[in-house]
C-alpha cells in the first residue's frame, strides 16, 4: 500500500474520531443525555462548542471525498512521489490542526490551515498529472 494511501486510512481514522467530538462536548449540557436517547423530535442546544466541532466535521467531509479521489487515483496510476507524499501529509497535518482551531473560535489562521490542506490536494494532484 503506498504511503498515501495510508494517510488516506489516517484522515478517515481522523473522520470518525470528528464524528463523536459534538456529542462528547454536548454531554456537560443539562437534558442532553436524555434528549440524545429520545426520537429526537425538537431540537436541542448543545452548545457553541459542539457546533463548532459539528461544522468542522462537516467542513472535513467537504474535503476528504476530494482527497479521497486523488490518492486512490495516484494508487490507480502508479504514482507517487515526494511531492504527493509531502502533500498528504500536509492534508491530514492541516485537518488535524484545525479541529481545535474550529473548535475554540480562532479564526484567521484558522483559514490559513485549511488553505494548507488544499494545497497538500493539490501536490497530490500535481503528481497524478505529471
Amino acid at each position: 500500500m503506498t504511503h498515501e494511501l495510508w494517510i488516506l486510512v489516517l484522515a478517515a481514522v481522523l473522520g470518525i474520531i470528528q464524528v463523536g467530538l459534538p456529542p462528547i462536548a454536548a454531554m456537560s449540557r443539562k437534558g442532553y443525555a436524555q434528549w440524545n436517547a429520545g426520537p429526537r423530535d425538537t431540537p436541542f442546544d448543545t452548545g457553541p462548542m459542539a457546533g463548532r466541532l459539528n461544522r468542522a466535521f462537516s467542513n472535513f467531509m467537504e474535503t476528504f471525498a476530494f482527497f479521497a479521489v486523488v490518492v486512490i487515483a495516484l494508487a490507480f496510476a502508479g504514482k507517487s512521489s515526494d511531492i504527493s507524499m509531502w502533500g498528504a501529509r500536509m492534508y491530514l497535518a492541516a485537518r488535524v490542526v484545525y479541529i481545535p482551531l474550529y473548535a475554540f473560535g480562532v479564526t484567521g489562521v484558522r483559514s490559513l490551515v485549511w488553505i494548507i490542506s488544499l494545497i497538500g490536494i493539490l501536490m497530490c494532484l500535481y503528481t497524478l498529472f505529471t
